[in-house]
């Protein structure tokens, strides 16, 4: 499998991880998030279960927009370096102000322009899993295990 090829599919599957991510967050059924996705429900059970060889990156990439979510592709010389990460919030969310947050988001982008690009990714991975136990801390601590927190302004 040539380079190009492998880059693509690694761009797909990422695109299609944080789609599975959002639609889990929601916690709308697959039929309903497929309805505000604008695709076929049995389309997003193929993203949300990963099996995104025969989709295009550019579907994946508009139900991304239309998800609202802000992501980042990355591409390297090596397949291995591409990648698909969130950057932030998703449209219509929002973030509990922080000052010790904010602080940990502004340095993290300063150091993230010396590292290399598998650095970057290494970063970013130990990243998000930091924010799902801060979450899943959150969650506890409010005594919400296993619901998402919801904003009491709707």
């Amino acid at each position: 499998m040539s380079r190009d090829v492998r880059t693509i599919r690694a761009l797909r599957e990422g695109l299609a991880l944080q789609i599975a991510r959002h639609v889990a967050r929601s916690r709308r059924t697959q039929a309903d998030a497929a309805a505000r996705l604008g695709v076929p429900q049995p389309t997003l059970s193929r993203i949300a279960n990963g099996r995104v060889d025969t989709l295009s990156l550019e579907l994946l990439l508009r139900v991304t927009v239309r998800a609202g979510l802000p992501v980042v592709l990355q591409t390297g010389r090596d397949p291995a370096e591409a990648g698909v990460y969130a950057t932030g919030t998703p449209a219509g969310e929002r973030r509990q102000p922080s000052r010790l947050g904010d602080a940990a988001r502004q340095g993290a982008a300063e150091a993230l322009i010396d590292l290399t690009p598998e650095q970057r990714l290494e970063a970013q991975l130990k990243h998000s899993r930091l924010l799902a136990e801060f979450r899943n801390a959150a969650l506890v601590a409010d005594g919400k295990q296993g619901r998402p927190r919801r904003s009491s302004a709707r």
